[in-house]
């Protein structure tokens, strides 16, 4: 994870610290912490994980790991950096609240680190494949005193049962003072102490300070609802640290006239379900164009930024947003020219960050240099139809149930959607044991998602310089989510480097076509690809390779069957039907009667070709080259299908462009009486991935005819 002050590396599961120069990493944010795993540290206690298994705790943990302390156990962190603040990502079971003791060098703090559980386990039973989730919470302490890199602070649980996951050390900016001319909240009413109610404190100091500074000094401030009617203002505190708004909904407005720029305090809500109707948002609507908003600590909220109407060139940058139940931020339509940049998320309860082109199109806005962590319940960035939209320089780690690191889909969820546009560009992202389990699926999605979900793909999809690392299951998927197989088209990947997947590299499972290049791999768990389009017969996905591609070129031979992790590609059954369910096409067809019926494994359905037209082909790509040696060919069995005798030869090819005759042209005759099935076997040679059969005439149609053409070893 790139920080500000150390250069670290992501290995194993650890962020380590290697040296003190300042750095500023390809993928991710620049950030002012230092983040140390706990299985890392020393401990007492017990290792948990590492486990990607749906609804365990180490699942949601980062790395998959953490460190459990029971009563009297401790786990002591050598501190990277200068410091003088941390931290906590933790667990405590249900029902539970405590603290930890905190040590620095062996002397024991006044102050303790509290958790709880009343932000943790939340059910979300809408949400189809959902379990209870969001385990962990964050909690933050100032040390009052600084440590020096090498000294030694450690947690210590007393009387509940604390897991914890990973530390965040930073040295926290001193208070900043009041601006010239500003509008104070206190000077307004405002409680520093968090005692009162300082609501209409805050919304008199934005009426007064209009095309000014609304100052919120040092201090604890509760909002008992939500602000309204922001515009051409600057609302500023004396840094996160400091400056700590206590709310569950901060700005809540439909439009706005603009210029509003949020800067430098804590908002921290007390969202402990996830409830839809309800605006329980840091910001939810319209800030207006030409906003920002940036050094904010966002918390225990429902979504941080939900963004509707116009929010034209918003700038969100240099913030933290956790322990969402919902969206990190979603841009919900008609969102132009917005940069989200350089923001760490984590414990998200859906996207970390989303556009969804909702009523109108989110268009040439942008996620860049983000990092993303744990997010619990989707993705860690979605692209939700769009037109002109920039990905880049992400770092996403550790996604869970439903969701992969990047999802680019055309998936609506509601009307009037607007699919994807223009040029998606996805480039320059470092994915790291991203992809989960789909359980509503019953399989698995890829590191890096390309859905055509509710529609085709239709925008040009420009996948470039991408690192993917320790994917549970496949690096890239190309998959239409609802099962309807629309296309997933005009997709190229550029430059990839890819280690130790789980399954594959590719998992393509709808018809369409990417070109590869320069896409290296190694420590592949199954196949190269998986090539398995569904619905079967709806059309083939094609990969073309486009040069400089290595350590994947082999493919997952039985489509009946998910590869599971690291289980190696299985050697074929020699009495397996090579042909049932693989990518069909033919020269011409007849109405309904498409090319995917003869490979679907039903004998009374079938192919035909457009009539009075032969010569015609029927093509089936079986995936990888195999030694064929007995084709079975059918017509549906019933008598009502009299005998007729078909003329065809017997081609193949390794790939798909360049046939060769197997065997000669014959007749072959189809009778009811005998189940209208003809056996042809091949003779010995070479393997052969496309299986081609190639028809001059049919006696009892003016058309080429199969309802099932079988291909096996034997």
């Amino acid at each position: 994870m790139p920080i500000l002050g150390a250069v670290v590396a992501l290995a194993a599961g650890m962020l380590v610290a290697l040296t003190s120069a300042p750095a500023h990493a390809a993928a991710g944010a620049t950030l002012p912490f230092t983040s140390v795993e706990a299985e890392a540290a020393t401990t007492t206690g017990s290792t948990v994980g590492p486990d990607h298994t749906q609804g365990t705790l180490a699942s949601e943990a980062s790395g998959r790991r953490a460190v459990r302390l029971n009563s009297g156990q401790r786990v002591e962190f050598t501190v990277p950096r200068a410091a003088d603040a941390v931290n906590v990502a933790y667990n405590v079971p249900d029902g539970q609240s405590g603290s930890l003791d905190v040590y620095v060098n062996g002397a024991k703090l006044a102050k303790t680190l509290p958790v709880t559980s009343q932000y943790s386990y939340v059910d979300t039973g809408w949400i189809a494949g959902s379990r209870t989730h969001h385990f962990f919470a964050n909690s933050r302490l100032l040390l009052d005193r600084n440590v020096q890199a090498g000294d030694k602070v450690a947690f210590q649980a007393t009387g509940v049962q604390v897991t914890v996951d990973v530390a965040d050390f930073e040295q926290a900016a001193a208070p900043a003072t009041r601006p010239a001319g500003s509008v104070s909240v206190t000077d307004r009413g405002a409680d520093p102490s968090g005692r009162g109610d300082s609501t209409q404190a805050f919304r008199e100091a934005v009426s007064a300070a209009r095309g000014g500074v609304v100052w919120i000094p040092p201090g604890e401030y509760r909002l008992t609802s939500a602000l309204g009617g922001v515009q051409n203002v600057t609302l500023q505190g004396a840094g996160h640290w400091h400056s700590v708004v206590r709310s569950s909904r901060f700005i809540d407005q439909s439009s706005s006239a603009g210029n509003v720029h949020i800067k430098d305090f804590a908002v921290i809500g007390e969202v402990t379900e996830r409830v839809d109707s309800q605006p329980d948002n840091f910001v939810n609507g319209s800030l207006g164009p030409n906003s920002s908003v940036s050094g904010m600590w966002l918390q225990h909220l429902k979504v941080g930024l939900w963004l509707t109407g116009n929010n034209d060139n918003l700038v969100v940058e240099n913030n933290r947003i956790l322990d969402t139940t919902a969206d990190g931020l979603n841009l919900n339509g008609t969102a132009k020219g917005v940069r989200v940049r350089n923001n760490f998320l984590r414990n998200q309860g859906d996207d970390s960050l989303a556009m969804w082109s909702l009523n109108a199109p989110n268009t040439q806005s942008s996620f860049e240099n983000n990092t993303i962590s744990q997010p619990n319940l989707a993705n860690g960035i979605a692209i939700y139809g769009g037109t002109d939209i920039t990905v880049k320089d992400n770092l996403i780690a550790d996604t869970n149930a439903l969701g992969s690191g990047i999802a680019i889909s055309n998936q609506k969820f509601l009307d009037p959607f607007h699919p994807l546009a223009g040029t998606i560009t996805v480039s320059g992202n470092t994915l790291v044991r991203t992809g989960a389990m789909n359980p509503n699926w019953n399989h698995p999605m890829g590191a890096l998602r390309v859905d055509s979900y509710d529609s085709a793909i239709e925008a040009q999809v420009r996948i470039t310089g991408t690192t993917i690392t320790d994917s549970p299951y496949s690096a890239f998927e190309f998959v239409s989510g609802s099962g309807r197989g629309y296309a997933a088209g005009n997709i190229t990947v550029d430059g990839a480097t890819v280690t130790r997947t789980g399954t594959v590299v590719v998992q393509a499972e709808t018809q369409g076509a990417a070109t590869f290049r320069g896409v290296t791999a190694t420590g592949v768990g199954s196949a190269g690809v998986y090539n398995c389009p569904y619905p079967s017969g709806s059309g083939p996905f094609t990969v073309t390779d486009g040069g400089g591609n290595s350590g994947w070129n082999s493919t997952w031979s039985d489509c009946s069957t998910w590869p599971e992790p690291g289980q190696g590609n299985p050697d074929p059954d020699p009495d397996r039907n090579l042909a049932r369910g693989r990518p069909a096409t033919a020269t011409g067809s007849q109405d309904v009667y498409t090319p995917g019926r003869a490979v679907d494994g039903d004998a009374n359905s079938y192919w035909e070709s457009a009539n009075h037209a032969f010569p015609q082909d029927l093509t089936v790509d079986l995936g990888s080259s195999q030694a064929v040696r007995r084709l079975v060919l059918k017509l549906p069995p019933q008598a009502v299908w009299q005998a007729r005798t078909q003329t065809l030869s017997v081609q193949g090819s390794t790939d798909g462009s360049a046939y060769t005759t197997v065997l000669a042209a014959r007749d072959y005759r189809f009778d009811p009486a005998t189940g209208n099935t003809v056996t042809v076997n091949l003779p010995s040679g070479p393997g052969l991935r496309h299986l081609r059969l190639h028809v001059t005439g049919n006696t009892g149609w003016p058309a080429a005819q199969f309802s099932e053409v079988e291909a096996y070893l034997s």
